[in-house]
């Protein structure tokens, strides 16, 4: 009997302090809990200012000033961190992907600027990713273009404010909770496109770019190609405007209508002029 009781007791000696966890886990989890709406989201900031003063460093270690890389092309902007184990890398890798097709160069017709959201990151570092995302895109001539850049925590932090890019830093794991997206700057460093996910259409790219470009790069066709488009600031995508389109289809319609009769008034009134030279020539 006093064997029983002995094993009795000794079990919920054990047991007690395991229900205990098990019950206190959910507060402790709701005191760290994130809300992924509020702190891990890309919050639209269309036509934001972004602020061009703050300062960084670039791949080779040296400080330099946002507004650097501003002022004649857009700027294709990325948050991420160099030593991200999963979701930063797919993003780049999507961007990769999609400028292999684009017919457009960083450097040429716009810019792209990576900036690490870690503080912790050294330049070192930033130019052996640059240098692996060179290889891998196969277009060298783009390192003029594509700058890698790391900073301090409050102009990281404004930066990333000012363009609704919203992340939470977890430190038991080490790593940042971030949503994935990338933000097209116009040269003057005001925020005009949104691309979501991780992966990036190279058509949407390039509209973009000419959009942002406030009309310093694109072709006459692609202009007119970009004004049947708009762009849907819920999805970040281009789509075809009908409205647009039925504009155009109605100015050819009366282009079309005013050449036939302005041809048609000039046959008649050649006619007419004919005519009255032959009655001259009987008379």
């Amino acid at each position: 009997m006093k064997t029983g009781i002995t094993i009795a007791l000794l079990t919920i000696s054990l047991l007690a302090p395991a229900g205990a966890q098990f019950w206190q886990q959910p507060e402790r989890e709701k005191s760290t809990n994130v809300n992924l709406t509020r702190d891990i989201t890309i919050e639209q900031k269309l036509n934001e200012q972004v602020p061009l003063n703050l300062t960084f460093r670039d791949e080779s270690g040296r400080e330099v000033k946002l507004q650097e890389y501003f002022g004649k092309k857009p700027v294709l902007l990325t948050l991420v961190y160099y030593e991200c184990p999963s979701l930063c890398g797919l993003v780049l890798q999507g961007l990769l992907k999609s400028l292999r097709v684009l017919n457009y160069t960083p450097g040429d017709q716009f810019d792209i600027v990576t900036v690490s959201i870690s503080p912790k990151e050294t330049p070192a570092l930033a130019a052996a990713k640059k240098q692996n995302f060179l290889k891998e895109y196969g277009r060298l001539d783009a390192a003029k273009g594509w700058h890698f850049l790391t900073g301090e925590e409050p102009q990281i932090r404004k930066l990333a404010d000012a363009v609704g890019f919203r992340y939470v830093y977890d430190p038991k794991s080490g790593q940042y909770a971030h949503a994935a997206g990338v933000m097209l700057l116009t040269p003057n460093g005001k925020v005009s496109r949104y691309f979501y996910g991780i992966e990036y259409s190279p058509r949407d790219l390039r509209m973009g770019i000419i959009d942002a470009s406030q009309g310093r790069v694109g072709s006459p066709v692609e202009k007119i190609i970009l004004f049947c488009y708009q762009y849907d600031p819920t999805t970040g995508k281009y789509s075809l405007a009908i409205i647009r389109i039925v504009q155009i289809a109605s100015v050819l319609t009366v282009l079309v209508l005013g050449s036939f009769m302005a041809t048609q008034i000039y046959r008649e009134k050649r006619a007419r002029a004919l005519s009255k030279r032959e009655e001259v020539a009987r008379g």
